[in-house]
C-alpha cells in the first residue's frame, strides 16, 4: 500500500472532518475528507474572553469621562451643581436608554436602526398628549412600541432576513409618522423628570451594569445571540433563536420609547420635526464606543455607562461654548470611534486557541532517514558496522 506522504508541517494541525463509508481501522487514512478548516473553528469556545482589553478600554473611557467633566466645570462650575446637574443627569438617563437598546439589539444579532425614530415619534406623541397625565400619555406609546418591535420580529424570523434590513424599513415607517409635522411641537405636559434625575439616571446605570455582567457569561451570551450567523447567513437558524430575537426588539423598542419622552420632557422645549436617525447613531455609536462587538459577540462590563456620561457632558460643554457642532455630525464620530473599538475588542478579545505550546511536526525531516537506507539495527551481529568506544566518534561528533 502506497499513499502520499504529507511535506506541509501544518497538515497534522489542521481539523479534518471524513465521511464514515471506511469500515476498517486501517482504512482510516483513505477516508475522503468532506470539509476542511484552517484552525480549529471552535477555538472561540475553548475558554472565556479575553476582558482585560474591555478593562483597559474603559479605564481610557474614564479618564477621557474625568478630562471633559474639568473642562466643563473650567468652563461653568455651576454646570456641575444642581440644579444644572439634574438636567445633565435626566439628558444623560435619555441617552443612556437609547445605548442599553442598542446593544442588546446588538448582542441579539438584529442592531434595531428604528430606535431614533422611535424616540422622536414618542416625543411627539408626548407633546401632543402629555395635559393627560403621564401614565395615559406614556402607555399608548410603549403598546404601540412594543407592538412595532414585536411585529418587526416576526418579519425577521419567518423570512430571515437581516435585523438592520428590516428594523431600517421600520424606522423609515415611523419616519412618516413624525414628519406629518410641519412645525415644532409645545410639550403640553407637565411632568418634569428633573425632580427624579438621580433615580432615572441611576436606574440607566444600573442596568448598564447589569446587562454588561450577564454578557460576560458564556452561556447567557450564546442564548441572546444565537441568531448571529455561523455559517451561510442565509440559512435559517433553530427556533430556539426566536424568543431572543423578540425580546431584543421589544425591549429597545421600549426603551426608545421611554428615551423620547425624557427628551421632550426634560428640557421643555418644542418637539422640532426630524428623521430621529442622528439618535440612532448616537445609540448604535455609544454602544460599540463602550466596547460591546458590532458583531454582537462580545461586549464590557462598564463601557456603556462611561461611555454615555462622557457624551453627556460634551454636549453639555459644546453647547456652552456655543461650538454649535451639528448632531448628526457628533453621531457620525462617535459611530467611527466605535467601529475602531470593534476592531480592537475583536482582535485582541479572543479567547487563547487551545494548544498553544509547540506543536509536533510529522512531515518528513529532510532526507535524515529514508526507506532506501539499509536497516542496520536487526542484522546479524557479523554485519553491524563497527563501534568505537568514544563517546565523540560518530555523526554525532562530527562537528566537534
Amino acid at each position: 500500500m502506497s499513499y502520499d506522504e504529507p511535506t506541509d508541517p501544518a497538515a497534522y494541525r489542521r481539523r479534518v472532518q471524513y465521511d464514515d463509508t471506511a469500515t476498517s481501522t486501517l482504512d482510516q487514512s483513505l477516508r475522503a475528507p468532506v470539509t476542511g478548516t484552517g484552525s480549529f473553528p471552535a477555538a472561540d469556545e475553548d475558554g472565556r474572553d479575553r476582558l482585560g482589553v474591555h478593562l483597559g478600554w474603559e479605564v481610557v473611557l474614564l479618564v477621557a469621562t474625568g478630562a471633559i467633566a474639568f473642562l466643563l466645570f473650567r468652563e461653568d462650575s455651576a454646570a456641575l451643581q444642581r440644579p444644572a446637574l439634574d438636567s445633565l443627569l435626566v439628558l444623560g438617563a435619555a441617552i443612556g436608554l437609547l445605548t442599553l437598546g442598542a446593544g442588546l439589539s446588538l448582542r441579539a444579532g438584529v442592531p434595531n436602526l428604528a430606535i431614533g425614530p422611535i424616540a422622536l415619534a414618542a416625543a411627539f406623541h408626548y407633546a401632543e398628549n402629555g395635559d393627560q397625565g403621564l401614565v395615559p400619555a406614556l402607555t399608548p406609546a410603549l403598546i404601540i412600541g412594543a407592538a412595532g418591535g414585536l411585529v418587526t420580529a416576526v418579519v425577521i424570523l419567518a423570512l430571515h432576513v437581516p435585523g438592520w434590513a428590516a428594523t431600517l424599513a421600520a424606522g423609515l415607517g415611523v419616519v412618516v409618522y413624525a414628519q406629518l409635522r410641519i412645525a415644532p411641537v409645545d410639550v403640553q405636559g407637565d411632568w418634569n423628570p428633573t425632580d427624579q434625575a438621580f433615580p432615572l439616571f441611576g436606574g440607566f446605570a444600573l442596568l448598564a451594569l447589569i446587562g454588561g455582567a450577564l454578557g460576560a457569561i458564556g452561556p447567557v451570551r450564546r442564548w441572546v445571540g444565537a441568531f448571529r450567523p455561523a455559517g451561510d447567513p442565509a440559512r435559517r437558524g433553530s427556533p430556539a433563536a426566536a424568543v431572543p430575537v423578540i425580546l431584543a426588539l421589544v425591549a429597545s423598542s421600549l426603551f426608545a420609547v421611554g428615551a423620547g419622552v425624557i427628551l421632550a420632557a426634560g428640557p421643555n422645549d418644542p418637539v422640532v420635526p426630524g428623521t430621529g436617525l442622528e439618535w440612532t447613531g448616537i445609540g448604535i455609536g455609544l454602544a460599540l464606543l463602550g466596547g460591546t462587538s458590532a458583531y454582537g459577540r462580545r461586549g464590557g462590563i462598564f463601557g456603556t455607562l462611561f461611555a454615555v456620561t462622557a457624551l453627556t457632558l460634551f454636549l453639555d460643554y459644546e453647547e456652552r461654548r456655543e461650538l454649535d457642532i451639528a448632531l448628526f455630525a457628533i453621531a457620525a464620530s462617535v459611530f467611527v470611534a466605535g467601529l475602531i473599538v470593534t476592531r480592537l475588542v475583536e482582535t485582541y478579545g479572543r479567547p487563547l486557541p487551545a494548544g498553544t505550546g509547540v506543536e509536533w511536526n510529522a512531515a518528513p525531516s529532510n532526507g535524515t532517514w529514508s526507506p532506501d537506507r539499509p536497516e542496520t539495527w536487526n542484522a546479524p551481529a557479523e554485519q553491524q558496522p563497527a563501534r568505537s568506544d568514544r563517546w565523540d566518534d560518530g555523526p554525532w561528533g562530527a562537528t566537534r
